[in-house]
């Protein structure tokens, strides 16, 4: 329980990515603050799960993080009814797919508003209060499209990009507050969502998921194994630990090779 004593907030946890880090953290004893929508009933009996199985506290708040006010809201909200912040996750984000000159300028707005300017409210938001007790964990999930692009992403990629030059700078000014601040750059990761794009691809396709799947990441990575929640999950667990004190600045992907080429 190499965690315990420490409270997380983690953006965009109530399934997918997110939900593999909240798990992880709860498991090494952090007291958890999730985030995200759904439905009401389905998100208490997660929160009370969680809760059970990792005998910490969990709490939730449904903050739009589109909205500044409302991310400094979570942020406050966390520490008070926890009691602390000691690790942030920024890991809320949306995607949507067009060529450049056809993307919807509401699109590349909102995109740019939960993937990339919430990360910045959340982290000025968070640092008074880790400054104050000289120790923090900024984690930023970025993507291996925050190192390298794809067509048909400009908003998700630009936002990406974003967030990685953003983590830069925050782990410079507080190299020497307690505070560490990392991105992490995952590849091809097996969530609901990418699953529901496996059986519509295979359907248009006439194929089968696993065909779709191994097409899908020969598309991008020499690894043709998707990364899951869980092992984002351990490396977030990991940047937490006292091990990774030193570890600041830095992009990380995990990515099944796919900014290698």
């Amino acid at each position: 329980m190499a965690l315990k004593g420490k409270v997380a907030l983690v953006t965009g946890s109530t399934s997918g990515i997110g939900l593999g880090i909240a798990r992880a953290l709860a498991a090494e004893g952090a007291d958890i603050m999730l985030n995200g929508f759904g439905d009401a009933g389905e998100i208490e009996k997660l929160r009370s799960e969680l809760a059970a199985e990792f005998k910490v506290k969990v709490e939730y708040d449904g903050a739009d993080l589109s909205k500044p006010d409302q991310v400094a809201a979570i942020v406050k909200k966390t520490q008070v009814d926890l009691g602390s912040l000691d690790i942030l996750v920024n890991n809320a984000g949306i995607q949507f797919v067009a060529p450049v000159e056809e993307f919807p300028e509401a699109k590349w707005e909102a995109i740019l508003a939960i993937n990339l300017s919430a990360v910045f409210y959340g982290m000025k938001a968070a640092i008074p209060g880790m400054k104050a007790k000289k120790w923090g964990r900024i984690i930023n999930i970025a993507s291996a499209h925050g190192l390298v692009a794809s067509p048909h992403k400009v908003a998700y990629v630009a936002a990406k990009h974003g967030v990685v030059g953003a983590t830069k700078v925050a782990a410079i000014e507080l190299a020497n507050d307690g505070i560490t601040v990392n991105a992490i750059c995952p590849g091809w990761v097996l969530t609901p969502l990418v699953q529901h794009q496996l059986e519509d691809r295979a359907k248009e396709a006439g194929t089968d998921v696993p065909t779709e799947e191994k097409k899908m990441l020969q598309e991008t990575q020499p690894m043709l194994k998707f990364t899951t929640p869980e092992e984002i999950g351990a490396l977030a667990v990991f940047l937490s630990s006292d091990g990774a004190a030193t570890i600041t600045g830095v992009p990380l992907p995990i990515d099944g090779g796919w900014v290698a080429h």
